[in-house]
């Protein structure tokens, strides 16, 4: 009995030892400890010890190790590990990892999180957001702009250059704003919430563009005589990457040029060069947006040196080129018709066409460095652009839905009351509580200069679907409304434009299957890229280092997820007090779970989980929903913890754990290796799936908040323009709103009337005079009703057209039959 109390009192010890991720000799001291107390007081045979001491000594003593255990260990690793290629070395290397790392340790810092400082605008940019930006929207009618010009009008494209909106990224050296991220962002939000079209209009200049590329890796040639052009519209950029052949696989563009001696005529000064250094280009691309209005086009392709005339290669790889549209050879001027959005977006192409080499995107220096160039920006525009156009949808959404919800009534009853509704317009706020959260924390990496590139994955995955199913609930609960286009539908041009956000800046279906994870794997896991790079470098030392670093980090999160999984958790500390205490606990918890699970994979699986997409998306999911989590707790510390906004937080944070629970039962579920996924299920849920979906009654106080004016949905559709103007289809929904809630309790007293007799008249204005005439109301709550009802009116209506679908009736308002 005494050696078996002596083998779990060990046991219990090594497990505290890895929850703690005490060293390795820790753990070793405790064996001899214990195999040493065996033979001298328990009468074991000494060869336990020995056999004990001998494994100890391979494990600890690294020459010996290294020789016995790891050493094979790496040959093997190194005949198994593929190579990467120079497009895959170039986007692991990419960018640079942030709280993702956090996240994959199993051990999130949380003050860490809670010291990085919340993003703001400074005075500058809270000016211009609320005069320029305001200004704009004011001008924008989407109708107009998508059915009517397939453009925007010449007067908002003239205030867009004239006030800098192409220039939001620019440095002020250049005439342009130097906004930070999180400002460029929020003119995007406001602006999107207005007109899609002219969002993109706006952003595309200041994301993955010239003026991006320009400003970090142009010659002060490029940066001196582009950029002050670019920052006030007399330049308006474009970049073309997408080809027929190469959409999300965007390092197999085909298109080429070949280093050569030509001739050609500068289209900008009308000079003529002969017998130059160049590039003769052939190229096809799609999808690009400004490209048919484009003065200067960036433009990516293979680059080809057959005659060696820079160097030794032929292959240089791919290359990054700023080419003025008027150059001879350059084609574009097409448009695409990309659903019902109207931004200018359309194919380019040349053949044969020759540019010197000092129009190469750093000059002859960068050629062969376009890839890694063009995935480092991107890193950064995705967790702007889409993302930001996202939270502009989900703030509309709650705004608009929450109004019309509090506005509309059937059997006497606002819409918004109904529990069916009520569950929408919880989802509807939530979503858009966790769009706004996870950008905003992105937007925190940006602006401290981090260039996230597995988080921007994140973004654009998880903030473009939650846009598209925020939407769709709003168009459930306008029903016809939102189904019939027409001016006074604020919806249905942006559903009709989803799959634009879903498709660019890389598929959906690809981001979520093979980058999120597949990158986060490499860049985020504290061991995985260092033993990669070991095998690349035949370093033997840097393996073993990585490899005994990532067992024990493996023994450590199945201990951790084995206890955190028996006890809830509750035993984790939290670094707040209060409702969101568990929630921290829980995430601890859930990224342990997920890192033991992600070594499971990557160990069972090995090279082969690359093309398990499912697996692989799932995994990606937990690392998300992790993220996303994380995000609204950061979000809700920044905002001061308003204890109006607790349902927000609770539904954003329960709906994440909740999906990142069901990614790994269905990651567990459809493991090949079914002894690995009974294990495995074991260590992370050792009681079941315990985590639950949000209570019914949390997004029943969402709906509630955003049925009324208040400060919790204030601050949820904060950077959404807001029009004032009673004849705007948005801008008449407040009037609308207060109105009808002033006025509730008088007509709840008319329905009563009227059901006890008193009025007998058959029509409602009939008998909104018989009220007046038999003393029930007074004048003034006459007039109040008159009102209500009119706004009521406006905002329930829905177009209708001439026979040809060409005319709008504006004033069908005054059409009243009954």
């Amino acid at each position: 009995m005494s050696i078996l109390i002596c083998i779990i009192a060990v046991v219990v010890l090594l497990g505290v030892l890895a929850y703690s991720r005490a060293p390795l000799w820790w753990s070793s001291l405790l064996l001899l400890i214990g195999a040493g107390y065996a033979v001298l007081q328990q009468g074991a045979h000494p060869a336990v010890t020995g056999i004990l001491l001998a494994a100890l000594l391979v494990l600890n003593l690294k020459p010996i190790r290294r020789a016995i255990l790891t050493g094979p260990l790496f040959a093997v690793f190194r005949k198994i590990t593929p190579p990467m290629s120079q497009t895959e070395q170039e986007a692991v290397d990419a960018g640079t990892v942030w709280w993702d790392r956090d996240l994959f340790s199993g051990k999130p810092d949380f003050a860490k999180l809670h010291q990085y400082a919340a993003p703001k605008l400074s005075a500058e940019e809270e000016a211009f957001l609320n005069g320029p930006t305001e200004q704009l929207c004011e001008m924008l009618n989407d109708w107009d702009i998508t059915q009517k010009r397939k453009d925007l009008s010449p007067e908002a494209w003239d205030f867009i250059k004239k006030n800098g909106f192409l220039g939001l990224i620019i440095k002020k050296e250049f005439g342009g704003k130097e906004f930070s991220n999180y400002a460029h962002a929020r003119v995007v939000t406001k602006i999107a919430t207005r007109s899609g079209s002219a969002a993109v209009t706006v952003m595309v200049p200041n994301s993955l563009g010239p003026g991006e590329l320009l400003q970090h890796y142009g010659t002060a040639e490029q940066k001196n005589y582009y950029l002050p052009r670019l920052a006030v519209g007399e330049e308006i950029p474009c970049f073309a990457l997408t080809s027929p052949e190469a959409g999300s696989d965007a390092g197999g563009i085909p298109d080429f040029g070949v280093v050569t001696r030509g001739s050609y005529t500068d289209p900008r000064t009308g000079v003529y060069f002969e017998n130059v250094l160049g590039i003769r280009l052939t190229w096809e691309k799609r999808y690009i947006t400004l490209g048919p209005v484009a003065t200067i086009l960036g433009l990516a392709f293979k680059l080809y040196d057959p005659d060696q005339l820079l160097g030794d290669k032929e292959d240089i790889g791919i290359t990054c080129a700023l080419i003025p549209t008027a150059h001879e050879g350059v084609e574009i001027g097409r448009r695409h018709y990309p659903g019902t959005s109207a931004f200018q977006n359309g194919p380019n192409w040349g053949k044969d066409v020759f540019i010197p080499m000092d129009w190469v995107i750093g000059g002859q220096d960068f050629v062969g460095k376009g890839w890694k160039m063009l995935v480092e920006c991107l890193s950064v525009g995705r967790c702007i652009s889409l993302p930001a156009m996202s939270v502009a949808t989900g703030m509309l959404s709650s705004y608009t839905t929450g109004a019309y919800a509090r506005i509309r009534s059937q059997f006497g009853l606002s819409i918004g009351r109904f529990e069916g509704v009520d569950e929408a317009l919880g989802r509807i706020g939530g979503l858009t509580y966790q769009m706004d959260a996870a950008q905003r924390l992105a937007l925190t990496a940006l602006d401290s200069g981090e260039k996230p590139s597995v988080i921007s994955g994140i973004l654009k995955y998880h903030n473009t679907e939650k846009m598209r199913k925020a939407l769709n609930d709003a168009m459930d609960v306008h029903g016809g409304k939102a189904v019939c286009i027409g001016p006074r539908n604020y919806l249905a041009l942006g559903y009709h434009a989803i799959p634009v956000a879903i498709t660019v800046e890389g598929a959906n279906i690809l981001t979520r299957s093979m980058i999120i994870f597949g990158q986060g794997a490499i860049r985020s896991h504290p061991f995985v890229l260092r033993e990669l790079k070991a095998a690349m470098n035949k370093d033997l030392v840097a393996f073993d280092d990585a490899v005994i670093g990532h067992i024990g980090f493996a023994i450590s999160n199945m201990v951790r997820s084995i206890w955190m999984g028996l006890t809830g958790a509750r035993f984790v500390s939290a670094p707040v007090d209060g409702p969101t205490a568990q929630n921290y606990r829980d995430i601890v918890r859930f990224s342990s779970a997920f890192a033991f699970l992600a070594d499971t994979g990557m160990a069972t699986l090995g090279g082969s989980l690359k093309f398990k997409e499912k697996l692989s998306a799932r995994l990606g999911d937990m690392l998300s929903n992790l993220y996303i989590a994380t995000a609204a707790l950061k979000k809700f510390h920044d905002d001061g913890q308003p204890k109006e906004d607790r349902p927000l937080v609770r539904w954003a944070v329960e709906t994440a754990l909740y999906d990142c629970q069901e990614a790994m039962h269905g990651f567990l579920a459809n493991h090949p290796n079914r002894f690995v996924a009974w294990f495995a299920r074991r260590v992370v849920f050792p009681c079941g799936m315990t985590l639950a979906q949000p209570a019914d009654r949390v997004g029943t106080r969402i709906a509630r908040n955003l049925m009324e004016p208040c400060a919790s949905r204030d601050r949820l559709v904060q950077f959404m323009y807001r029009s004032k103007d009673e004849t705007d289809s948005v801008g008449v929904l407040e009037h609308a709103l207060k109105a009808v809630i002033a006025t509730e309790g008088i007509e709840s007293k008319l329905r009563r009337a009227q059901r006890e007799g008193q009025l007998k008249s058959i029509t409602a204005k009939a008998r909104l005079q018989e009220a007046l005439s038999l003393g029930l109301i007074t004048a003034d709550e006459h007039t109040e009703i008159v009102r209500a009802r009119r706004l009521k009116r406006e905002v329930i209506m829905v177009d209708d057209f001439d026979s040809n679908l060409e005319t709008a009736d504006v004033d069908a308002i005054h059409r009243s039959i009954v």
